[in-house]
């Protein structure tokens, strides 16, 4: 903290955040170059407070939460080093899919933005006139986003490589999934049907109408069962390395999709839930009772979380992003850009970068919001009872009272601009993923 007080930098934002701040990039440097969590003012300006006790009325009155339950209600707004509102922002509450912020976090700080998991295909036996004589082999790796365009494009490859048949089994070895299905039994069924276009049901036939005008049926009849054994066999012949997509692709469709598969093998990836939970609570520097984990999705109430917390986790992990050349909105949904997922049907401010979150009793909503003046402003809110829309609806409706009373930023700052390049939709089934390793 003394670093940050005699550089100069908190004199500066605090001077910025009155009546005159112009200078957006400023604010862009000091919105991850100062310490997550960091407060060392409130907002001498009452404008966002007021709104937010405006907003707490407001759930009384319009009976989504009874008088006795406001308690039960968290919010954090903060903006660089200046606190702008809180009401139990350091209460642990049930943060339903806040939690794949950790994840998130957790994964991009360990892996990097262009890690990718590894499946490799093997065989036992040779390859004679298109026919393995032996069992085919999927060795996992991880990859949480083998889907079938992935698949499909693998059994491609096979064919490719003169391979039609398989007189053996399919064998599963390894950590692996085939669309979000982990038990392992299960994935290769799904995987066995996705190299033989002769077998496809109705959700195989409609991704491959979706895919590349011109991608090939692959054609891979297995004659054998599906097997599961706990490690390959070293003596296999190798045939094809598959990618995944990068890790940045993956931590972003997670998001928006809020997809708790994904989540989850995330979380197992990097050791666990409490390993996310100790590592979160580390990068951002806040104490470790305000991140409660039980899992890695956020599937549970007793996955508990601060307002507090959550800012600190997406300030830190805007750090990670912005130090790799990214910015939180290669990694998490922005309004007005991403029109997939759970962005549908939010009316946020144009250029909010967002996560929500549900459960049965939950409605959550976090990110980072532009505004003309005060930069980046950083909020959590965490709401609790039955009526889940109508939460998401106050939710909403708060953000946009509030950029009106900070006004709407003049542009989108440099610090939350997506990369186009990025952010595009994944290319699923790309062939140029797929290393061919045997020559028959």
């Amino acid at each position: 903290m003394l670093e940050l007080l005699s550089s100069g930098l908190v004199s500066l934002w605090l001077e910025m955040a009155g009546l005159q701040i112009k200078p957006l990039d400023a604010l862009d440097a000091l919105a991850w170059q100062s310490s997550p969590g960091l407060v060392l003012a409130p907002d001498p300006n009452p404008a966002s407070a007021n709104t937010v006790q405006d907003y707490l009325k407001g759930l009384i009155t319009s009976k989504l939460i009874a008088q006795n339950l406001t308690a039960s209600q968290g919010i954090w707004m903060q903006s660089g080093p200046m606190l702008m509102a809180n009401h139990e922002g350091t209460t642990p509450l049930p943060a339903a899919s806040l939690t794949k912020i950790a994840t998130s976090l957790v994964a991009f700080k360990t892996w990097g933005p262009d890690h990718q998991f590894e499946t490799v295909i093997s065989a036992t036996g040779p390859i004679t006139n298109g026919i393995l004589q032996g069992d085919l082999v999927v060795n996992g790796g991880g990859d949480p986003m083998m889907v079938w365009e992935e698949a499909i494009a693998i059994g491609n490859a096979l064919n490719k490589m003169g391979i039609k048949q398989v007189k053996g089994n399919l064998v599963i070895t390894g950590y692996f999934s085939m669309n979000f299905q982990r038990h392992p039994l299960l994935a290769g069924q799904l995987f066995k049907q996705a190299l033989n276009s002769a077998t496809w049901t109705r959700p195989a036939i409609y991704t491959y109408s979706i895919m590349p005008k011109g991608t090939p049926k692959p054609q891979v009849a297995i004659a054998g069962t599906i097997k599961v054994e706990p490690q390959a066999n070293p003596q296999q012949a190798v045939l094809i390395r598959h990618l995944s997509l990068p890790m940045r692709q993956i931590i972003k469709e997670m998001n928006v999709y809020s997809n708790n598969d994904i989540a989850e093998m995330l979380a197992e990836s990097v050791g666990g839930h409490t390993v996310v939970q100790t590592t979160a609570a580390k990068l951002a520097r806040v104490p470790e009772g305000e991140i409660q984990l039980i899992n890695g999705s956020g599937l549970g109430p007793e996955n508990r979380i601060s307002p507090r917390a959550v800012c600190a986790m997406l300030m830190a992990m805007q750090q990670e992003a912005v130090a790799r050349n990214l910015t939180l909105a290669d990694l998490f949904p922005m309004s007005g850009f991403d029109h997939r997922g759970t962005l549908h049907a939010r009316h946020m401010p144009v250029g909010t970068v967002m996560k929500t979150g549900t459960l049965r009793d939950v409605s959550a909503l976090a990110g980072v919001m532009p505004t003309r003046d005060r930069g980046l402003v950083w909020f959590a809110i965490i709401n609790r009872g039955n009526n889940v829309s109508g939460f998401r609806t106050g939710q909403d409706q708060l953000l946009q009272r509030l950029v009106q009373k900070l006004q709407v930023a003049p542009q989108i700052p440099a610090a939350l601009t997506p990369h186009s390049t990025i952010n595009t939709l994944p290319e699923l089934g790309a062939s140029s993923r797929n290393q061919i390793l045997f020559k028959s």
